[in-house]
């Protein structure tokens, strides 16, 4: 069995709050009280403060200096500026993935595609199933770029990209073909280490997912 740390109690809070957030029960320019929510809790401020700085790291939450923190705004236009900045790191991570993957590392990505195209074909397909299938063929890619610091930029746009997809959950539903036609093709180009058609596949995909967002948000 792996070691694992447990989280801290900041971190238990902060993926408490990012929950709230992603769901829309704080809603996107509602201040976050330290105050109030470290009474609510039962925690300290100072655990408050170091979670909001994790949401802000993962840019959920703003910090405004003597306004305090807020969640981040959520509109057509905020969206279209947060999926280009995540794709373009996709396009990089694809880049080193053609260059980087070994044959034994075959068995851990296909798997990963495979679960989000398994998903996508159920009957009632699950949404957030899907989306964090997704992120699964991410997560799979990383580990075997080993870039720490792509792996780290990545890691911190999944919660705002997660919250852009929930809140957008039925029109992202109709791009559901587009979504199993990508995680089929995008395999086949990585294998050949076609760094250019992968990228292309990606740049074409999140152009689409992004207006299926703004269209939502609008």
């Amino acid at each position: 069995m792996d070691f694992q740390v447990p989280n801290t109690l900041a971190e238990q809070i902060a993926n408490y709050l990012a929950e709230r957030i992603m769901t829309g029960q704080i809603r996107p320019g509602e201040r976050i009280q330290e105050a109030s929510l470290a009474n609510e809790l039962k925690v300290s401020r100072a655990s408050v403060k170091e979670a909001l700085y994790t949401l802000e790291r993962w840019h959920l939450v703003e910090i405004t200096p003597r306004k305090g923190a807020s969640a981040t705004k959520l509109n057509a236009d905020y969206a279209s500026e947060l999926y280009d900045v995540y794709m373009h790191l996709l396009m990089m991570l694809a880049a080193r993935l053609c260059e980087r993957w070994q044959e034994s590392d075959k068995p851990m990505m296909l798997d990963a595609v495979a679960q989000v195209v398994d998903q996508v074909k159920q009957p009632a397909t699950d949404i957030t199933a899907v989306v964090e299938a997704s992120f699964g063929v991410m997560e799979a890619c990383c580990k075997v770029v080993d870039n720490p610091y792509l792996t780290e930029a990545l890691s911190n746009f999944k919660p705002a990209v997660s919250r852009a997809y929930y809140l957008s959950a039925e029109r992202y539903r109709q791009g559901l073909a587009q979504t199993s036609q990508f995680f089929s093709e995008l395999p086949q180009a990585v294998l050949a280490r076609d760094a250019d058609k992968a990228q292309a596949l990606i740049r074409g995909f999140a152009e689409h997912q992004k207006q299926l967002i703004e269209q939502a948000l609008s």
